[in-house]
C-alpha cells in the first residue's frame, strides 16, 4: 500500500483485522439471558443486500469459495470481511437487541474504531422516508449479544442494518419483544453498482459501517452496490476480473490507483476494462483518480507520485476512448478528499468528513453513469 508515515502501523492493524482468528469467544457483560422474553430473526433467512456470490464458504464472504487459489491469499482473507452488506426489515419494536460473533479478534486498529471495524450499525425510516441513523453497536468482545436502542418512538417504520467494514459476522440475529410486528425485507432485485477498489472504498477510516463511502452512496442513490474493495490490494488484478465480470451490475466502478503505480497503472488500466467491456459489452465503466493525500502540498515526492497516477490513468482512458470504447466516465481525484486538509483520519483514508467529500464528488458521475446504462 502506498502511504506515508502510518504506513506501518496501518499494515499491522490490517494483518490482524484480516486474520482468521480462532481465539476462544468471550461474551459481552451486556449479555442477555437464555429466557430473554425476546423473538430473535437470523439475518440470514431473508438475506442481505450488497453480496453478489450465492456460492460462498460463509454467508458474510464477498467472493465465492471458488476464489480461493484464484485471487491472491491476501486478497481472500479480505474478502471475508462482511463491508457493504446490509439488510432491511419493517417493525414496530420500540426496543431492539442484536447478537452475533465475530470473525476475527481484532476489533479495532490505531487509527480506526471498533464501532467501524466490528460494530453493527442501525438505521431507521423518517416520516419522508429516508433512512436515518438510529444506533450502532460498541463491541468489546468477538461475542455480542446487546441492546441497541430504547425508546425508540411508536410506529411501523423501515429498520436497515449494515454489517462490520473490516471484520465479519458469523452469524447475526435481531431481537425484538415478542409483541413487536416484524417482516423481513429481501434484497432488491435491481442490478447494483460494483466497486472494485481499495483500504479507502473498503471502508477505512470511518467511525461506523453506515459512512463508509460506498454504504453512503447506497443511501443517496437509493440503489444496491456490491463493495469487492480489499484494503492495500486494489491494483486491477485479472484474477479479481475473472469474479468481476460473473456479476450482472449497472455500473462498474474501478477505484484502484491508490494501491498502484504510475506504471502498474499503464499494464494493468486497459486491460482490466476490456476484460469487463468484452463479458458486459453494454455496462458503463467509472475510471476514478487517485486521491491527493490531505498533506501533499507539504510533501513535493508525494504529490509527484499522485499527479503521475493521474497522468497514466488519464492516457489510459483516452486511449480507451480513441480505440472506440463508449460509456466510460472519468472522475479526477484532486478534490475527493476536499482542499482545506482536514478530510482524512492519517493523510490517506478519508475521515467521515472526507467520506461525505468522496460521496459528494461521485454522486453526480455515478448519476450519470446509471442513465447510461
Amino acid at each position: 500500500m502506498q502511504q506515508i508515515v502510518t504506513r506501518r502501523g496501518f499494515l499491522a492493524g490490517l494483518s490482524a483485522a484480516a486474520a482468521l482468528s480462532s481465539t476462544r469467544l468471550v461474551c459481552g457483560a451486556d449479555e442477555a439471558p437464555k429466557d430473554d422474553g425476546l423473538v430473535w430473526h437470523d439475518v440470514s433467512t431473508w438475506g442481505v443486500e450488497g453480496k453478489g456470490f450465492a456460492d460462498t464458504e460463509r454467508y458474510y464472504d464477498r467472493l465465492p469459495g471458488r476464489a480461493k487459489g484464484k485471487v491472491r491469499d491476501v486478497v481472500w482473507n479480505l474478502s471475508r470481511h462482511s463491508t457493504g452488506m446490509s439488510a432491511r426489515f419493517e417493525s414496530d419494536a420500540t426496543t431492539l437487541h442484536v447478537r452475533y460473533d465475530l470473525m476475527g479478534s481484532a476489533l479495532d486498529m490505531p487509527h480506526m474504531p471498533a464501532t467501524a471495524m466490528s460494530g453493527i450499525d442501525f438505521y431507521a425510516s423518517d416520516d419522508k422516508g429516508d433512512m436515518r441513523w438510529l444506533s450502532v453497536v460498541k463491541p468489546t468482545n468477538q461475542r455480542m449479544n446487546v441492546k441497541v436502542v430504547d425508546g425508540v418512538a411508536p410506529g411501523k417504520r423501515t429498520f436497515m442494518i449494515y454489517l462490520p467494514l473490516f471484520n465479519s459476522p458469523e452469524k447475526v440475529e435481531i431481537g425484538m419483544p415478542k409483541n413487536a410486528m416484524f417482516t423481513p425485507i429481501a434484497p432488491r432485485s435491481e442490478k447494483p453498482i460494483v466497486f472494485y477498489g481499495t483500504s479507502i472504498l473498503h471502508g477505512a477510516c470511518a467511525s461506523r459501517p453506515g459512512m463508509g463511502i460506498i454504504n453512503i452512496l447506497q443511501r443517496r442513490l437509493n440503489h444496491p452496490t456490491i463493495n469487492l474493495a480489499f484494503s492495500g490490494n486494489g491494483t486491477m488484478e485479472k484474477s479479481v476480473g475473472d469474479f468481476l465480470v460473473e456479476l450482472d451490475p449497472l455500473v462498474y466502478v474501478i477505484d484502484c490507483c491508490p494501491n498502484m503505480g504510475a506504471k502498474t497503472i499503464t499494464e494493468r488500466c486497459i486491460p482490466l476494462v476490456k476484460q469487463l467491456r468484452d463479458a458486459r459489452p453494454d455496462v458503463p465503466i467509472v475510471l476514478v483518480e487517485d486521491r491527493i493525500n490531505s498533506n501533499a502540498e507539504f510533501l513535493p515526492a508525494r504529490y509527484e507520485y499522485h499527479m503521475a497516477n493521474h497522468k497514466a490513468l488519464r492516457e489510459s482512458y483516452d486511449t480507451l476512448v480513441n480505440d472506440g470504447y463508449k460509456k466510460l466516465l472519468y472522475l479526477p481525484g484532486d478534490h475527493l478528499l476536499g482542499d482545506d486538509g482536514e478530510g482524512s483520519t492519517d493523510g490517506s483514508h478519508a475521515s467521515d468528513l472526507g467520506a461525505m467529500r468522496y460521496a459528494d464528488a461521485y454522486e453526480p458521475v455515478l448519476r450519470e453513469a446509471m442513465k447510461l446504462a
